[in-house]
């Protein structure tokens, strides 16, 4: 599976005070905070990290640039978010979908298995 080392270490980094499962999945690494998908980093044309957000605030955060709605499948997931090189290329734009990403990540319950 590839994926872009570097910027799953930015993560890993910007993630260390929680609880964290990196997992791989979507062809990438996927990181689960208190069991939950939080944030997933891979290497594709169209995207190099996939974050899940809150569909309330999705509007809002997709006119930055960069970021667009997720489609898996052919079918647009609300509240996926992939993001291009471009929407994390400062430490303030990659801070930003980190903590909208941990913000919703409070808010939602755990997938019983």
């Amino acid at each position: 599976m590839a994926y872009n080392e570097q910027l799953a270490e930015r993560v890993r980094k910007a993630l260390a005070r929680k609880h964290v499962e990196e997992k791989r999945m979507f062809g990438g690494l996927g990181f689960m905070v208190d069991g939950k998908l939080c944030v997933a980093v891979n290497n594709r044309p169209d995207h190099v990290m996939m974050v899940r957000i809150d569909p309330m605030t999705q509007e809002e955060a997709l006119k930055r640039t960069g970021a667009k709605v997720a489609v898996m499948r052919g079918r647009k997931m609300n509240g996926w978010i992939f993001l291009d090189d471009t929407a994390i290329t400062d430490k303030k734009d990659f801070e930003y979908w980190i903590e909208l990403a941990l913000d919703f990540n409070k808010q939602i319950e755990k997938t019983k298995k």
